[in-house]
């Protein structure tokens, strides 16, 4: 009798089996089993047994039938049928379950680990299981010419029996609602645990094999079998091995017969090596690859005599010339040893930069590391980095599929292509590794699922790498978080946008220039130290530079009550300090904006507020909609006038932003524009002669432009854009004209030829008369022969 598919199935399971009897006959891969107890025969040779036990569970054992094979057929060997649905599962292997075909190897290389595992484990309490049978060992050799890839391992073999369990058996239990499970691409959820049950590993051969032959030999028995297998087959061969140059001392030698398609790829031996140092270069036993190498001999050669030289045979010398000789040896594929699994008190700091340096093909040592164990509802070990420099392509910046987190299982790699199930898109520049025992992997391994447990390894990750950036902060030495706040300050700033529930952790890792610090950089906390009793808020100011920054008309009476302001010169800055909102309960608060509270402002004297009401209604009817209104400015002592926006609207420096990008919409530019407020200085010259003009002469047509250039001056210092350059630009020429007039001693004569000469275009233009137009072409020197 062939293995059998058992299982216990819930009530819900029980009432989907239906009886055979007084039906047609069904195929192997719908054959059920009757309610009650007892035995069915079914079809294709399937008998099924139903025992109910204690409680709703019913337990159900199908045994496969295979016909026994003549006396005479022995040598050839046993033919054996596949368990039900095979075919099914076979063709969901080879195009739907695995992404990458390069897989087969990480999961062979597994199988064999296990295989040494296993036999070391059980040669504890019987040695003679490891006698005469070598080092534990993979070994891994390609040919080419022939399209084949052998791996053979000095694991615990096996018997014939274990063979048609191991490998005639695709699933223990379950394996339509497995089928049908992966067919509608639901999550498994308990079912999971099917991955160390069943051969599906194994099977992954056949992405890439049209045939595969598996020569096994267990130290329980004296007898080598061999099994073999054709692709898109449902059939199994097992015989006897017989050919003493073929017999293994102990273990399993597998070996695939290449696709036509995959022959040149997977027969190379570099690409074995490739594949080895990816996915399995820390599994815990030696694993050997078959290459070729070169080295350099010395060989002798006749020396040619010199002309008019003859050499008998016996006096020819000799001498020596160096070659390249290439030859075929074994060599170590994982020599690097995993890091994480040794106690960090014994690793020196040189062996984390350079495990580093190795696993993720960097030159510079890293900033800082962590290593560390997790143990208790989800145990996993693990090394993060944190890089020396930042990622010189810009597409790797803020993106959540880099391939900085390897992740292993039992130091098997599964995957490093993740979408933020780790780490969260701001952290994606950190870089290490992850290893744990029991992860919620898909059947291929391949896909991280969403569970809770993932969320947990995810947090407990993110709190790691804080510790790790916070002890770079604290050092006495500045220079490391100075490079580390260059390379990766975005990141951190990106996280105060994305991240609300770690604020508390992120905000003392932020640096800012500010008005008393313009050539280094501070912290939060060292702001707040700062900061005198009587302020209330943390003042800062948005601009493209920090040139702009530091000559911004916002600044000048912060600056004369020596409060201090920051600069926030990046793009990401306002947004981060905007959904910080708070630090330490100081709030943050722009100074372009209006309704800015210093904290010990004078009461303005009623004579002030009426002297400069006048002029501010008057302003206001100028400007027109351009302004919200125009008032008396607490921000100012040096400028005559300053524009700022409303208090829920858009800041200049936002607006410039938001303007800039390639999709942005006009009618959501207009509506979170805001209002602009204009605000006048009542010291400054200018805003009094305006006062005067109001008073004296409010029609005055002089007093208007000079309004209009005021506000337009208004809107460049205030970080605005103009509505139209141009227009400007001819205003500030015609003010500049009114200004310089004659000032450097232009002659009296200039002076009235140019009179004359607009008195007289003026008298033209009255009469009609027309002006010829002569053409560049008809214009002609002297000299031109063609001349009339």
């Amino acid at each position: 009798m062939a293995p059998a598919l058992s299982g216990t199935l819930g009530a819900s399971s029980v009432a989907a089996l239906r009886p055979c009897a007084g039906r047609r006959a069904p195929s192997a891969a719908t054959s059920v089993a009757p309610r009650g107890s007892g035995a069915v025969r079914c079809a294709r040779g399937l008998r099924w047994e139903a025992h109910r036990s204690r409680g709703r569970s019913l337990r159900v054992r199908c045994d496969a039938a295979v016909a026994e094979k003549p006396a005479g057929e022995e040598a050839a060997g046993e033919k054996f049928e596949y368990q039900a649905e095979v075919s099914r599962l076979m063709d969901l292997i080879v195009h739907s379950l695995y992404s990458h075909k390069e897989v087969f190897l990480r999961e062979l290389v597994s199988n064999a680990s296990d295989a040494l595992d296993k036999l070391r484990f059980l040669g504890v309490t019987d040695s003679s299981l490891l006698a005469d049978g070598g080092e534990l060992e993979i070994r891994i050799k390609t040919d080419p010419d022939a399209g084949t890839i052998t791996i053979t391992d000095t694991g615990v073999g096996m018997t014939k029996d274990e063979l048609k369990d191991c490998l005639g058996t695709i699933a223990q239990s379950g394996t339509s609602k497995f089928l049908k499970a992966l067919k509608e691409n639901k999550d498994l959820g308990a079912d999971n645990g099917l991955i160390g049950q069943f051969g599906v590993g194994f099977y992954s051969a056949f992405l890439v094999a049209e045939k595969i032959v598996v020569s096994t030999k267990s130290p329980k028995s004296d007898k080598q079998y061999v099994w073999e297998a054709v692709a898109d087959s449902s059939s199994y061969v097992i015989k006897e091995e017989t050919d003493r140059e073929k017999m293994l001392t102990r273990g399993t030698q597998i070996t695939l017969f290449l696709r036509s398609d995959d022959k040149y790829e997977f027969a190379d031996p570099s690409r074995i090596q490739g594949l080895v140092k990816n996915y399995s270069q820390f599994v815990s036993f030696p694993i050997y690859t078959w290459q070729e190498k070169s080295r350099t001999v010395e060989v002798e050669e006749d020396e040619e005599p010199k002309e008019g030289e003859e050499a008998t045979e016996g006096e020819k010398k000799k001498k020596k010339k160096t070659v390249t000789e290439k030859y075929w040896d074994w060599e170590l594929a994982n020599e690097t040893k995993p890091i994480w699994m040794r106690n960090p008190k014994e690793i020196e700091n040189t062996e984390y930069n350079e495990f580093y340096k190795k696993t993720f093909n960097e030159f510079l040592d890293p900033l800082a590391h962590t290593h560390f164990t997790t143990e208790g509802e989800v145990e996993f070990r693990s090394v993060l980095y944190v890089p020396g420099m930042a990622p010189l392509s810009n597409e790797e910046i803020m993106n959540p599929k880099t391939k900085n987190i390897r992740l292993y299982v039992k130091r098997v790699f599964i995957s490093d292509d993740f979408d933020g199930e780790l780490f969260p898109r701001y952290l994606s520049f950190v870089k290490g590794v992850v290893d744990s025992n029991d992860l919620p992997l898909n059947v291929s391994r391949e896909i991280l699922q969403e569970s809770r447990i993932v969320r947990i390894m995810r947090k407990r990750l993110v709190r790691k790498t804080f510790d790790m950036i916070e002890e770079i902060a604290e050092k006495e030495d500045k220079e490391d978080y100075k490079k580390f706040w260059e390379s990766f300050g975005k990141f951190i700033k990106l996280g105060c946008i994305e991240d609300t529930g770690n604020h508390k952790r992120l905000a003392p890792l932020l640096r800012f220039h500010s008005s008393k610090n313009e050539g280094d950089t501070i912290s939060l906390d060292q702001y707040v130290e700062s900061m005198p009793e009587s302020q209330k808020a943390i003042y800062y100011i948005a601009t493209d530079s920090l040139q702009s920054a530091k000559t911004a008309p916002f600044l000048e009476k912060l600056v004369q009550k020596d409060i201090e302001v920051l600069y926030l010169i990046e793009p990401i800055d306002e947004v981060a300090i905007q959904n910080l909102q708070t630090y330490k309960e100081k709030k943050f608060v722009d100074i372009s904006k209006e309704d800015l509270e210093l904290g010990d402002e004078e009461e303005e004297t009623k004579e002030t507020k009426q002297e400069f009401t006048l002029l501010c209604d008057w302003v206001k009817q100028q400007l027109g909609d351009k302004v919200a209104k125009v008032q008396i400015s607490k921000r100012l002592s040096s400028s005559p006038c300053v524009l700022v926006s409303g208090k829920f609207g858009w800041s200049a420096n936002m607006e410039r932003l938001m303007k800039a990008q390639t999709l942005g919409d006009t009618s959501s530019l207009e509506f979170m524009r805001g209002r602009r407020i204009f605000e006048i200085n009542p010291d400054h010259p200018i805003i009094k002669d305006l006062s005067a003009a109001c008073k004296n002469e409010p029609d005055s047509t002089e007093a208007k432009r000079a309004v209009e250039l005021l506000y337009e001056a208004a809107l460049i210092s205030s970080g605005y854009t103009p509505e139209s350059p141009a227009e400007l630009g001819g205003k500030i020429y015609e003010m500049m004209a009114i200004a310089l007039g004659g000032r450097w001693g232009r002659s009296d004569t200039e002076k009235a030829e140019a009179s004359t000469g607009e008195a007289s275009a003026e008298a033209d233009s009255s009469e009609g008369t027309v002006t010829e137009v002569i053409e560049p072409s008809e214009v002609r020197p002297e000299s031109d022969p063609w001349r009339d």
